[in-house]
């Protein structure tokens, strides 16, 4: 099989869419083998950005606008892809020259959104192309933790909680895109904040309060709009709460540890950002908008006895969540959760012995937050061999006389996991190698509701 074409738009710029060890020695190990990732001197042109790029492109931004340091804001950052070409001269040893090492940058300047390239060796911005298309940009964390603590300070939205009878303290608002319906093109960013309900419940989803609207100005970060349609009474907190210690099992006790132990350690390597297991050999990285970044995948051919390409470049596209409910509060909410979002930014520490097996190594990641500074993003990667007794290949032959030949091959496999918290969405994500030089694609989404699990 082929390498497939390299993604040909870069990525962000589709702006419409947006332990416990078991001993001290295992707890090193886990260390330096995630430590190893975040090392500054590059092997590979494809590896992540690291802190000290991201503090360079900070100030590459801000040396070229200086007049605007306070009206910048970093929506994006991430590598800027050499081209395929350059990266399998360099794989394959004929390049002349290194690949560039440059950045991708989508940032809001004095309201303008630019898409930015820089060069990091060369300290410079080789490319600034002015956005004025439809669409905006990722939303930061920042400017949505923002407009959601707006309707707090309006007193027409106290004004509605009190004739709900409801609990100013008790309510949690969040910022919601709101598409284009074929109205008149705005052109200010603009989001809908919408509440919902605790008292008696962290299910917050499970209570929503209807019929209040808020809009948002982005830029101005100031209430445009108010709208209190009606009034619909809140569900009721019994019965919502999801947490694993109000839950009681019918009968019987509460299941026991499996344990997953690797004697002589995994047999797999990480070298940098470059894994290597069984007969594969492959490239992870993280990206804040699509999350695992699969790239240059091979297969070690036995017969052939060279490697097989499979895979040049995988990762998440888009995840795409319309409701299509007409009501006035739900016909706007249609989800693009990597491109509105951002999927990777969207990314939570995984739990040893929860998330991962206790034979699983753990890598981090970084990202830029508005400001452009480097933000570590711990425990966002676990890698780890999967076994479950199954088996992948079996024959006994017993027709040869004199000779009884058995042969049995256990379906062990390499998984790399991530998990992307998008609101009351949490995608387990599972990239699985298996030995017979197959990739095998998950995403499964845990949902919680009413306290039932939904996929």
């Amino acid at each position: 099989m082929e390498w497939d074409d390299p993604y040909s738009q870069r990525l962000g710029s589709r702006m419409a869419s947006s332990v416990s060890m078991a001993s001290v020695s295992k707890s090193l190990i886990f260390f330096l083998l995630s430590t190893l990732s975040i090392l500054p001197t590059h092997t590979h042109p494809l590896d992540p950005l690291t802190p000290t790029e991201f503090t360079k492109i900070q100030s590459i931004v801000h040396n070229s606008y200086p007049k605007s340091n306070h009206s910048i804001a970093f929506h994006y950052v991430g590598l800027e892809e050499p081209t395929k070409t350059a990266i399998l001269s360099w794989l394959e040893g004929t390049a002349t020259k290194t690949p560039p090492r440059q950045a991708f940058i989508i940032a809001r300047i004095n309201q303008i959104t630019h898409e930015i390239i820089a060069d990091l060796p060369a300290r410079k911005i080789v490319s600034d192309r002015v956005y004025g298309g439809y669409g905006y940009p990722l939303l930061t964390f920042e400017e949505q933790g923002t407009a959601s603590a707006l309707p707090f300070k309006h007193t027409p939205f106290l004004e509605s909680i009190r004739k709900r009878g409801l609990k100013a303290e008790e309510v949690v608002c969040m910022s919601f895109a709101i598409g284009w319906y074929g109205e008149k093109r705005r052109n200010k960013r603009v989001v809908r904040v919408l509440c919902n309900y605790l008292d008696g419940t962290v299910n917050l989803y499970m209570r929503p309060i209807e019929g209040i609207t808020v809009t948002v100005d982005l830029e101005e970060m100031k209430i445009l709009g108010f709208q209190d349609r009606s009034t619909v009474p809140v569900p009721k907190a019994d019965g919502t709460d999801y947490r694993e210690s109000s839950q009681k099992p019918p009968f019987g006790s509460p299941l026991k540890g499996i344990s997953m132990h690797q004697s002589d350690g995994p047999s797999f390597t990480i070298d940098g950002h470059t894994i290597r297991w069984a007969n594969w050999d492959f490239h992870l990285s993280f990206d804040a908008r699509a999350g695992p970044m699969i790239s240059l995948a091979s297969i070690f051919d036995l017969q052939k006895q060279k490697f097989r390409k499979v895979l040049y470049r995988g990762f998440l596209s888009e995840v795409f969540v319309p409701y299509m409910d007409l009501n006035e509060e739900w016909y706007y909410r249609v989800f693009f959760d990597a491109g509105e979002y951002g999927y990777g930014l969207c990314a939570v520490p995984l739990e040893p012995l929860r998330d991962c097996p206790e034979n699983a190594v753990f890598m981090d990641a970084y990202v830029a937050d508005h400001n452009g500074t480097p933000v570590n993003m711990p425990n966002i990667f676990c890698i780890f061999e999967r076994y479950a007794g199954d088996v992948m290949w079996r024959h006994t032959e017993a027709s040869i006389p004199g000779k009884v030949i058995r042969e049995v091959r256990p379906e062990v496999t390499l998984v790399v996991r991530m998990v992307s918290t998008v609101g009351n969405y949490d995608y387990v994500n599972d990239w699985e190698f298996k030995q017979s030089g197959s990739i095998k694609v998950t995403v499964i989404n845990k949902l919680i509701k009413r306290g039932s699990l939904f996929f």
